[in-house]
């Protein structure tokens, strides 16, 4: 069984490797704006390199515009009229985090892709220089990877658990708050009721009907 759980924990570190890193191939529309957003929690590093795919060359490679913003709506990076580029950042809060592209020039009659290379946590550190500095390499290179996907797996499941019981308590919150309304709504009618038969009664008095 321990190896077993062994075997499945470096399967995992190994998806969630492979999923740190996207490279996206975004066609931009000619007219409008083309976004990607990833749900990220915070202290995470965010990496990405990003550039016009092109293929006529009978005319110049079209600008591009660039804005990437927080769950909040800060902006992180923006540029204008450029054909490629780069951004990186540390998250701050969780959420999504959206990048948006669109055409920088006046020409919109042009056809483009954009390739985004996006990289989060431990697909964006240097590897290379984690190597050199700690004098390691090969096999003791791997596993020190592995390590790192264990501790963020380790992370994002306590982050998982936070929201989970967030979540539960909004819930909570909000059952009690029904379940007052529901309350309240009950004793309205009841009282409702009560003045309705007490008015019938007056009213049928008065007509000497009882």
């Amino acid at each position: 069984m321990g190896r077993r759980a062994a075997v499945i924990w470096l399967c995992v570190a190994m998806v969630l490797l492979m999923r740190g890193a996207e490279a996206l191939w975004l066609q931009l529309p000619p007219s409008g704006t083309k976004c990607v957003s990833e749900e990220i929690q915070p202290n995470v590093v965010v990496l990405a390199d990003y550039g016009v795919i092109f293929e006529d060359r009978a005319h110049a490679t079209p600008t591009i515009s660039v804005k990437v913003t927080s769950p909040y709506g800060n902006t992180l990076h923006h540029q204008e009229n450029i054909t490629s580029g780069q951004f990186a950042f540390t998250t701050s809060e969780a959420g999504n985090y959206l990048a948006c592209f669109w055409f920088g020039g006046s020409d919109t009659n042009v056809e483009a892709s954009v390739n985004l290379d996006w990289r989060i946590g431990i697909a964006a550190r240097d590897w290379d220089s984690v190597a050199r500095k700690e004098k390691i390499e090969g096999v003791e290179l791997e596993l020190k990877k592995l390590e790192a996907a264990v501790e963020a797996i380790h992370e994002n499941l306590l982050y998982l658990k936070t929201r989970e019981a967030d979540m539960r308590e909004v819930s909570e919150r909000t059952n009690a708050r029904v379940a007052w309304f529901s309350i309240m709504s009950l004793g309205v009618c009841i009282a409702v009721s009560i003045l309705q038969l007490w008015h019938l009664k007056g009213f049928f008095q008065k007509k000497k009907l009882i």
